[in-house]
């Protein structure tokens, strides 16, 4: 794909979304850490439900590390994993407090040495939480880059640095939504809904299946 073609994807992209944002509810970085860390293997929807009961009694580093790793799963028992995300989130806490002063860090290599959360958390909480121009290449990403022929790789690590060489700069920041939200409602997984699909005839998956 050229530069022509990935520039009017993203043009496009932002027309019909100018400000895309994530669609997991959060009020604060911290908060929207714990999502994320929530969020893996598990739909925003179902994290939202159990976040909106968890942060309306906890939503500090403190008061999660206060309910406990008994006390937290009692919020968070209906999202998939939830006794290792539970350890990861109190240590995560108690980690933030001793060496963070409480606040979730804006940097990848500290962000890194939290438990639960690796590069992909890393990137989303850099890029949603602080404006950085990252991108964390979920499933959605991975396919949309590499169907479309935006960005082909064998890897997320590959399809991620290949985006953000390719991806003009203006772009960037806002890149990593438009990509996700395309992927969860258009570029599916299962029956891509091409024909409603605003990039369709930049796309290079339907120039191979004419």
């Amino acid at each position: 794909m050229n530069a022509q073609k990935r520039r009017q994807i993203f043009e496009r992209l932002r027309d019909a979304n100018p400000n895309p944002t994530t669609e997991l509810k959060y009020s604060s970085p911290f908060e929207l850490l714990i999502a994320v860390i929530l969020s893996a293997q598990a739909t925003d929807v179902s994290v939202n439900k159990a976040t909106e009961r968890l942060f309306a009694v906890a939503n500090t580093p403190e008061a999660i590390l206060e309910l406990g790793e008994e006390g937290l799963k009692k919020y968070i028992k209906t999202i998939g994993l939830f006794n290792n995300k539970a350890k990861n989130i109190i240590e995560t806490c108690r980690i933030l407090i001793e060496k963070f002063g409480g606040q979730v860090p804006d940097n990848r290599r500290d962000l890194e040495s939290l438990p639960g959360v690796g590069r992909k958390t890393a990137n989303v909480v850099l890029n949603t939480a602080f404006g950085q121009p990252t991108m964390a290449v979920d499933t959605h990403i991975f396919r949309v880059a590499n169907r479309t022929g935006l960005a082909k790789g064998k890897t997320p690590l590959a399809v991620e640095k290949k985006l953000l060489k390719v991806i003009p700069k203006e772009f960037l920041k806002d890149a990593h939504h438009w990509l996700i939200l395309h992927g969860r409602y258009v570029c599916t997984a299962r029956k891509p809904k091409c024909g409603s699909c605003i990039i369709e005839d930049l796309c290079e998956y339907k120039e191979k299946n004419l």
